[in-house]
């Protein structure tokens, strides 16, 4: 007697649209990635007034392009998918008609040619950012929202998308509500629920050209055949909300619980954490996403980081490393900004990078870097703390200075708890979890556990190095201090 066959593992699809290029990956409920595939995007294009465009008509065939690649990899072509989610930049925008096709290029994420309608904004909402703790910079979305209906008229211009949300048009095939991270930089408050109507009328945005706002990870819609039969995704799987490609990044980490923090140590240095409170900071140099659960996700980010290595030859830093290594602490200290001025964890335009003592060699003076950067580590788990945010447990740490096994142990001893190195901090894995909340897992909180357990290593402090650590950072510390930027 034949068997009936197998049902196919059920695996659920995350979507990251960057700059230059879509990436998609399908994983299962365990977290292992069954098929990934990625297509690129054109070049954005700059011009006067710092505007900064990309054809939004290329993001869908480049989507569909990369999700029939990676169905078509899948065991059983892409039956087993149940859900996919989106992330994407935040604050990119397009406007389009009632249909959701494109009236022009997308206006990107740096676009700053409505940095003057972004100030009307700011003193018109002023009340409401404070509470919120956030600054509309000239680099805000809602401001861009604006620019939209001047450039092409209130009769024209019937949606303002964020990217997900032109995804989820062509994936669900009608328009879909966008999710609270992308439109945080939009105007949306996350904090009362709704949008800043005061900011967007003393703009003259008809407030009927806003869309509907939920969680992310909720559901939003399935997908339609015609979307079905261009991506291999099987018809009326289900679409959720997608958060921005920062928040999905952390979401990947697996630090999704109160308490938790991850460190991401690229070109510059990245905190991100969540809280159960919404912490209000008056400096600016925290601001808050909203949490899918409804906590909050606080973070910041540094003008330094790996950058502090920029001028050093990437084909030297392994052998720096080890003589760095062998020397232990430095014997001088250094704060490795490389540029005017500092935003987190405090903010100052007179902040510059120092040195404190003279380098013996080399070798001392690349430790002294990866530990000033340790140092500003430090001071903005410090800045959370002080926000009533405090960590626990060990930092997540990510990003590509976390492959440096030396960077990792001089961190986990400037903050005295262990480092837990992480294999995926990618925000497709991170829509992908998302995805998985509510299909494959009854929350996101369960997904992270499950999808993200085992994978990374832990670093724990060298407590020989400790009290040499501690003293340099009260130099370091006491340096900021004396020179008024703390």
């Amino acid at each position: 007697m034949s068997q009936a066959p197998l049902s196919p593992a059920p695996v659920v699809v995350g979507i990251d649209v960057a700059t230059a290029a879509v990436r998609v990956v399908c994983v299962d409920a365990g977290g292992r990635v069954a098929a990934e595939a990625r297509a690129g995007l054109p070049a954005p294009s700059r011009g006067p007034g710092g505007a900064c465009e990309q054809d939004a008509g290329a993001w869908w065939p480049a989507t569909a392009a990369a999700l029939r690649r990676a169905t078509g990899a899948l065991p059983h072509g892409g039956r087993e998918v149940v859900a996919v989610a989106v992330s994407a930049t935040s604050g990119t925008l397009v406007p389009t008609g009632a249909d959701g096709a494109p009236l022009g290029p997308a206006l990107m994420y740096d676009d700053r040619r409505a940095a003057e309608l972004n100030s009307r904004a700011q003193r018109a909402g002023s009340a409401r950012w404070r509470k919120l703790g956030l600054t509309v910079g000239p680099t805000a979305a809602l401001g861009r929202l604006a620019w939209c209906v001047r450039a092409y008229g209130a009769s024209a211009v019937r949606h303002v998308l964020h990217t997900p949300d032109l995804l989820g048009w062509h994936l669900t095939g009608g328009p879909v509500a966008a999710d609270w991270s992308h439109a945080l930089k939009s105007g949306y408050d996350p904090r009362a629920g709704g949008w800043a109507i005061e900011a967007f009328d003393a703009l003259d945005v008809p407030s009927a050209l806003l869309p509907e706002v939920a969680a992310p990870g909720t559901a939003s819609g399935t997908v339609c055949r015609p979307a079905a039969r261009e991506t291999g995704l099987p018809e009326g799987c289900s679409v959720r909300l997608g958060m921005t490609d920062g928040c999905a990044g952390q979401l990947a980490t697996g630090a999704v619980s109160p308490g938790q923090f991850v460190g991401v140590l690229g070109t510059t240095y990245v905190l991100k954490g969540v809280a159960r409170e919404l912490p209000a900071d008056p400096t600016g140099a925290v601001y808050s996403h909203r949490h899918p659960d409804g906590w909050w996700l606080p973070g910041g980010a540094s003008n330094t980081g790996g950058e502090a290595l920029a001028a050093t030859d990437p084909a030297r830093l392994p052998h720096l490393d080890a003589a760095a290594a062998e020397r232990g602490p430095a014997s001088c200290v250094t704060y490795p900004l490389r540029r005017d001025g500092e935003r987190f964890p405090f903010v100052s335009g007179e902040a510059r990078g120092f040195l404190l003592g003279s380098p013996a060699d080399d070798a001392d003076l690349h430790r002294a870097d990866l530990e000033g950067v340790a140092f500003l580590e430090r001071l903005a788990l410090e800045r959370m703390s002080a926000l009533g945010v405090p960590a626990s447990g060990p930092l997540y740490a990510a990003g590509g200075g976390s492959r440096s096994a030396l960077w990792n142990r001089i961190r986990a001893t400037v903050l005295d708890r262990p480092l837990r190195v992480v294999e995926r901090a990618e925000s497709a894995f991170g829509a992908a979890l998302l995805a998985a909340s509510g299909t494959l897992h009854a929350d996101l909180t369960t997904a992270a556990a499950t999808m993200t357990a085992g994978t990374g290593h832990e670093v724990l402090p060298a407590l020989a190095e400790q009290a040499a650590l501690n003293a340099s950072y009260a130099r370091f510390r006491g340096e900021l201090e004396s020179r008024g930027w703390l």
